[in-house]
């Protein structure tokens, strides 16, 4: 098993309390009603929603994807930090594992700072290709961006 790690950094103009609460803790309820067209429902599976809790990723008919099930390891609210690991689904194909992230959002002045690690573990021999990666990193950024708008819009809503 080989294993391709990558990090990113972006700036947000949202505090890191509000997004992290969007997000990370909300997100089964915020997220299905930003994005229709592309996911259909996000439901817990096990747990309680804190760690070892498995919740699945439901995509609409227009998504190349069907589902994807993902394990939440480590949740810490006070720190705004959220470990999480893509554990079965299309995503997934034959070559990999699982994918493994750590989310991460520090305070700046006037908003915070999100700090994301993803590891690709695959299978076998198989090298994940960076067009693949940034695949990825573009179907999370849509996200984060589709929400930090909603809080600008709602500045009420997880204050």
């Amino acid at each position: 098993m080989g294993v391709t790690s990558f990090t990113q950094e972006f700036t947000c103009p949202i505090a890191p309390s509000r997004i992290f609460k969007a997000l990370i803790l909300d997100s089964n309820n915020l997220i299905p009603k930003l994005l229709p067209q592309t996911i259909r429902s996000i439901d817990v599976v096990q747990g309680d929603g804190g760690a070892g809790t498995i919740e699945q990723v439901n995509f609409t008919e227009a998504s190349n994807l069907k589902y994807v099930k993902h394990q939440i390891e480590e949740l810490d609210k006070e720190n705004f930090v959220c470990k999480y690991r893509m554990i079965e689904g299309d995503v997934l194909g034959e070559e990999l594992e699982s994918i493994a992230h750590e989310v991460k959002f520090e305070a700046t002045d006037g908003g915070s700072i999100c700090k994301m690690a993803s590891e690709y573990h695959t299978k076998g021999k198989f090298e994940i290709k960076e067009e693949e990666i940034k695949a990825g990193k573009a179907r999370a950024m849509g996200i984060y961006k589709v929400v930090e708008a909603y809080l600008l819009e709602n500045p009420h809503v997880y204050a």
